[in-house]
Order: structure tokens, then sequence, then C-alpha cells
């Protein structure tokens, strides 16, 4: 054989072994995995140090001596796992841009022949050796980079849009355990003064001066509040669960954990809730708006695509053959001819799939309007009825302190100021209630523009004795 086959023989051999990727196995462990998820906790080296990168702080500030939800919010960021899928799902789509740039690999074939040697053959081995060089036209490797661009920029988004939910969840979570831990704390208040409240009528009713029903209604209420203590006890744990879980953290890491109690009293004047910045807001920050574009922007790039197919790529084929001593030189080209078939089905399916995501963006601009206009009209119903239960726990305050007073001065007794304790009491767990529905009406609008809105300090539910 001569010099030339050996050289292509040896050529495609070394390009055929450059380049090559290793294999890494990564067993999953599920025990050590668990091991692991138990021992997390807010003093983590790690979450440290994650902190530190994202705002100017330094390690030893961290944790805070009270935990407000942007220093939980971070901690979710850090330790929920839909955030962790989600990242690895936009690094997934990255890959696919390197996928769509690559350009299409040669092919080499190698034909040994023997034929039964002739007396004047010098001899019977014909060797035949060719290559075919794939050359992509009308701009096609740009197209599919273009639609793993868009598609990892909607990636991208869907992140960003995961820690918005992460931040929503985290939100409701820690507004329930506030307001489980505030009701527990206005149960207490009420079982003292309605404890109180019973062991004076109980003299009364030894003195005669009053009936046994009357202090038999007071044990009833009494027993009732002690009932409704237990429950209010339970439901302070089980939303310390739902907030360990929306942060990704076992139960136990928030064991102790010191809060920003006057965090349930911050809420944005109804004043600043426009319809038109809200609209705005919505329609232009909402990160599924900008990841449905991203989408729409793929299917106009997959069409794109499609379209290109119609016009054949070419294939470029020099080869050599050796025949029984004579050197043949070979210059191979090969065209499809798009005769029976240009692509007009996958045209077609493209062309489907690019007005489906044009509707699709269409509907959720409708469904974010509406949204917003629910959003905004519930948070604005929530703020007058927290303005009302305001008034009425006002009027309360005011009627116990006047008992008060007159207790001071002898003119009055204190089963009065127990009683008014009671009414207290009730009114303050009556404003608790309009005050968890107004920031669950917050949290809705929030979702609805899916950025936080300025809030200001209310005023703190105080319950005075």
């Amino acid at each position: 054989m001569s010099r030339a086959p050996r050289l292509f023989l040896c050529c495609g051999l070394l390009l055929t072994l450059t380049g090559c990727a290793a294999y890494r196995p990564q067993p999953l462990h599920p025990v050590a995995s668990v091991a692991a998820f138990r021992r997390r906790s807010l003093d983590d080296p790690g979450l440290r140090a994650f902190v530190a990168r994202q705002m100017t702080l330094k390690p030893a500030q961290w944790p805070p001596a009270r935990f407000d939800l942007p220093a939980l919010t971070l901690a979710a960021f850090y330790f929920n796992p839909d955030l962790a899928q989600a990242r690895a799902a936009a690094a997934s789509a990255a890959a696919a841009i390197i996928t769509a740039g690559e350009h299409p690999n040669p092919t080499v074939s190698l034909a040994p022949e023997y034929s039964e040697p002739l007396a004047q053959a010098p001899s019977p081995w014909t060797m035949g050796l060719s290559f075919d060089f794939p050359i992509e036209t009308a701009h096609k490797r740009s197209d599919r980079i273009a639609q793993a661009q868009a598609l990892t920029q909607a990636a991208r988004l869907e992140v960003a849009q995961t820690a918005w939910q992460v931040r929503s969840r985290l939100r409701r979570a820690l507004m329930e355990h506030l307001v489980a831990r505030r009701e527990r704390a206005l149960w207490r208040r009420e079982l003292a003064a309605r404890a109180g409240l019973v062991q004076m009528l109980e003299h009364q009713l030894m003195a005669g001066q009053i009936s046994v029903v009357e202090v038999d209604n007071a044990r009833i209420a009494l027993n009732q509040a002690q009932l409704a203590l237990a429950a209010a006890q339970g439901q302070v744990l089980q939303t310390r669960a739902t907030l360990a879980a929306a942060i990704g953290l076992p139960v136990s890491a928030l064991k102790g954990l010191a809060l920003d109690r006057g965090e349930l009293d911050h809420l944005p004047a109804p004043q600043t809730i426009l319809r038109g910045r809200l609209q705005q807001a919505g329609l232009l920050n909402r990160l599924d708006v900008r990841a449905s574009l991203a989408r729409y922007a793929a299917a106009e790039a997959a069409l794109q695509l499609e379209v290109a197919k119609q016009y054949p790529d070419l294939d470029l084929g020099p080869g050599y053959q050796w025949d029984q001593g004579i050197d043949h030189y070979i210059l191979g080209l090969t065209l499809e001819v798009p005769l029976l078939n240009q692509n007009q089905g996958p045209i077609a399916q493209a062309r489907a799939r690019r007005h489906q995501a044009a509707v699709a963006f269409r509907a959720l601009q409708a469904r974010v309007i509406g949204q917003l206009e629910e959003a905004r009209a519930s948070y604005l119903a929530a703020a007058v009825q927290l303005a009302q239960a305001d008034r009425l726990l006002a009027i309360q305050e005011a009627a116990q302190r006047t008992i008060a007073h007159r207790l001071a001065a002898g003119q009055d007794d204190r089963l009065a100021l127990l009683g008014a304790q009671v009414q207290t009491a009730v009114a303050a767990r009556a404003r608790l209630d309009a005050l968890a529905q107004t920031q669950a009406a917050l949290g809705a609008l929030e979702d609805a523009v899916e950025r936080p809105l300025a809030a200001t300090p209310t005023k703190p539910l105080e319950v005075r004795p």
C-alpha cells in the first residue's frame, strides 16, 4: 500500500480519538441525603457564604438576631429543593446550546477487496478509502442556536419565577405562623380573664348574689377558651412545620427561632395601590409573561429552521482507491433533490406551534389583567374591614381604660374590668382575623405582579391588661 492511504487512515484515527469526554459516576445515596437534610440549620457555613455573596454582609453578621422575611428568603433560596431543581433544568437547557451549535461530523469508509490474482496483476488487493463531509446550507445551524438560546432564556426566567414562588410560599407560611402565635397569646389572655371572672362569680354564688346559671355559663365559656387555646397551640406547631418546609429545613432547625413579630403589621396604604401602575408592573415585570415571550421566540426560530430545511444540504465526499497497484483519486458530491418532499409537513407543524405560542401569550396577558383586578379589589376590601376592626378594637380598649380608671377611683368593681378584658380580647381576635385576611390578600396581590409591594407599619396589636 502506498503512503497516501496510510496517511488518510492515520488522520481518521487521530480525529476519532481526540476530544473525548470521560465518564465519572456520581451515585446517589438516599441514607446520606436524609442525614445531610437533618443536619441543616440557619447557622450553616454554606448559607453564611451564600448570604455574604448576595449582600454586603460579613459572615459574622449571620444569622441575625431576629429573622424577618428577607432573611428567611435568603435561607429558602439556599435550601429549597424546588429552586435547585429549576436551576438544574436551566443548566440542561443551556447545554442544548452546545448541541445546537455543533457541526455534523464527517464519516470515513474503508472498503478492502480481494480478487483472484491475475498473472499480470501486481497485487490481488483493492483498497478503497472515502470521506463524507456534510455541509449545512441556509443558516440551519444559526437557527438551531437561536431556538436553543430562546429556550434557555425561558428556562432562566422560570428559575426566577420559581424563586418568586418559593418566596411567596415562605411569606404565606411566615404570616400564618405569626398569626398562630399571636392568636395563642390572645387566647391565653382571654383565658386568664375568664378564669378570674369565674372565680369572682363563684364567690358571688356562695354569697347568694347570683344564680348558678350565670356561673355555669361562665364555666362553659372558660372551657371553650381552654379548648381554643389547645387548638391554637397545635396551630402554632403545624404552621412552624409548614414554615420549615417552605425554607427547606427540618423542623428542629426552627426551635427557638427569634422572628420579627412586627412584620405582621406591615401593610401598604390602600391609596398606593393604583390600578394603572399595577397593570404596568404586572404586564412588564411578571416572569411568566417574559418566559412566554421567550418561548414564542423559540417557536419563531423553529419555524425558520424548518423553512431552511427546504434547501438541501451538501455532502462532499473525497476518496482514494488503490486498485492493484494503480492510484485512483475521487471527488464526490451528493445533493438531495427535493422533488417529492419539500418539508411542507414540518413547516406546517412549526407554523402551528408558533401560532399556539402567540395564543398562549395573549391568553396569559388576559389572565394577568383579570388576576390583578381581582387581587386589587380583594386587598382594598380587606383593608376596609381591617380599618373597621381597628376602630372597634380602639373603642373597646377605650372602654376598658375607662373602667380601669373608675376601679382605681373606687367607682366600679373588678368584675366589670374582667368582663371588659374579655370583650377586648374578643375584639382583638376579630382584628387579628381581619389582619390575617388582609395579609393573605396582599400576598395574592404581590403574586399578581410578582414583586414585593412597599409596606408601612400599621398599628401593632396590643391588648391592655
